[in-house]
């Protein structure tokens, strides 16, 4: 039920971002002194960019889906199971693809769009670092939000087992008693010895129960350490997620705005690397979440068509879109840097801390040494492609 909430709550941040920015391009008409759109008519050519548009949308859709998909299938191969070396190595890759997309593509783009020529010249943002701000508020809003939700859910979940575990204590314990006075019951109708004996029963029967009570213990502590990193993980996946559809629709609706094939070119390759990297950081959340078959075909399915759905509403207002105008610079880079903090502080404090502080990485040198340079790795291999995206 909460999953199905969440990923309405995503649907909905989604339309919210795409009108906004349908309504901030649209909103300035000419009252922007026609500023960008000298460069933009100059390598216009919208029936070679609407063949790489169609490109894009599959290709960004196929990527999409592989990269997410590959850690759900891995639960099913022994070697990618979520408690494997080999799936930790694949988490601090994705970790450091998601933290150089954060650092390397998204806050530069915030910066540049809240000091882009077009602003007006008398307004705040060139003279107070609003993308910096921006970030900022990003990450301590989703440090509020991940602590208050995973204190929620726990206290939640808490309670309900407490209840239950109320109900079996009781039940235990009632049916012990009725046991020992049928123990009692049958050793005083027999011969002989019947004081000592009957001691002895006494004696066996709470040891026993002891034995058992605190196994119980143990298994409750265990399955209680459990539920709470479950929670945990399902929190996280939820919340990332929310943080790439922001940015998702940014730039499908960018690429599905312009009409010049030099600049879709190179966005095609690049963009579909990049929503294949995020989605396996994304899918190996959703894999320690532990969520239902459905509510993993939702996420995914959500994730893989933000991107390309983005794309066509791009196409489909490229006639009145313009990304040069002021009101569309201010929110596009409002929102980038908003999506940039939600992504740096889920990939430092969720993905990354997380996994290199756990005691499996931490007693295996090898096992730290190789998430470290898989860290490196797909943090260098993003910025890499910030040369083309």
């Amino acid at each position: 039920m909460r999953t199905n909430t969440t990923t309405t709550t995503t649907v909905l941040l989604a339309a919210a971002v795409a009108l906004l920015l349908v309504t901030a391009a649209r909103g300035d008409g000419d009252g922007d002194g026609g500023c960008g759109k000298e460069d933009a008519a100059a390598g216009r050519d919208r029936a070679r960019a609407r063949a790489l548009k169609i490109a894009a949308f599959f290709s960004i859709l196929v990527c999409g889906a592989l990269g997410c998909g590959l850690p759900v299938i891995g639960r099913h191969v022994p070697a990618l199971r979520p408690d494997g070396d080999v799936f930790f190595l694949i988490k601090a890759f994705a970790a450091g693809v998601i933290l150089a997309t954060g650092f390397i593509h998204i806050l530069p783009d915030a910066f540049e769009n809240l000091t882009d020529d077009c602003l007006p010249a008398g307004g705040p943002w060139k003279e107070f670092p609003f993308a910096g701000f921006g970030a900022m508020v990003g990450a301590i809003g989703t440090l509020v939000v991940d602590t208050l939700a995973t204190g929620y859910f726990t206290r939640a979940q808490f309670k309900k087992d407490g209840a239950a575990a109320a109900v079996a204590d009781e039940e235990k314990q009632s049916a012990a008693t009725t046991q020992q006075q049928q123990h009692n019951h049958h050793h005083h109708v027999g011969d002989g010895g019947g004081e000592e004996h009957d001691g002895h029963v006494h004696v066996h029967t709470h040891a026993t129960h002891g034995h058992a009570h605190g196994s119980s213990a143990l298994v409750a502590a265990v399955g209680e350490d459990d539920k709470e990193t479950t929670l945990r993980h399902r929190v996280i996946s939820q919340v990332l997620e929310l943080g790439i559809v922001v940015h998702s629709v940014i730039i499908g609706i960018s690429l599905g705005a312009s009409q010049n094939p030099e600049t879709i070119k190179p966005l095609v390759v690049a963009l579909s690397f990049h929503q294949m990297f995020e989605g396996m950081g994304l899918g190996g959340c959703i894999v320690q979440a532990k969520f239902k078959v459905r509510s993993i075909v939702t996420m995914i399915i959500f994730f893989c068509l933000t991107t390309p759905v983005g794309i066509a509403v791009g196409v489909g207002i490229s006639s009145v879109y313009n990304e040069s105008s002021p009101t569309a610079l201010v929110v596009e880079g409002i929102l980038n840097s908003v999506a940039a903090g939600i992504l740096i502080y889920m990939a430092l404090v969720d993905l990354l801390a997380e996994d290199f502080m756990n005691p499996r990485v931490q007693s295996r040198g090898k096992l730290q040494l190789g998430i470290n340079l898989a860290m490196l790795a797909g943090a260098g291999l993003m910025s890499m492609l910030a040369k083309w995206a």
